[in-house]
């Protein structure tokens, strides 16, 4: 029993942002093969987020293989097996889970990105001259 508290009591990943479901992100995953071990990135948007209780919490997503094949894998948040998320950029999206993605192909599964306003700089900072 003390192994099974040890998982539900373990901290969460600091590498892993806060996601939403839409993200473009990057999943770099700890792969054992045999003797050696190697980091695999699996890219995609995520599909659905589950916020469990402790370890129970995962997210899904999906890609589009070669041939239009999509796969989707799912992660656990806590696992000591998910090295690192990368959040490439967010979409718009008006559902929890996108499970809708699954019946389209092609340009029909495109997401619209979010617009993101860019923060004017300081008038100090603007103005400063250049160093010579």
């Amino acid at each position: 029993m003390d192994l099974v508290n040890a998982i539900v009591k373990r901290e969460p990943n600091p590498h892993i942002p806060t996601l939403s479901p839409g993200d473009r992100v990057k999943v770099h995953t700890r792969i054992v093969e045999g003797d050696r071990e190697r980091i695999q990135v699996f890219q995609g948007t995520v599909m659905r987020l589950r916020k469990g209780k402790g370890a129970n919490a995962n997210f899904t997503v999906r890609r589009i293989a070669t041939h239009g094949i999509g796969v989707e894998r799912t992660f656990l948040l806590n696992s000591p097996r998910v090295e690192k998320v990368e959040v490439a950029g967010h979409t718009h999206v008006r559902r929890a889970q996108l499970y809708y993605l699954r019946g389209r192909h092609g340009k029909a599964a495109r997401l619209r990105e979010k617009r993101v306003v860019e923060t004017e700089q300081a008038p100090e900072a603007a103005e400063a001259p250049a160093e010579e």
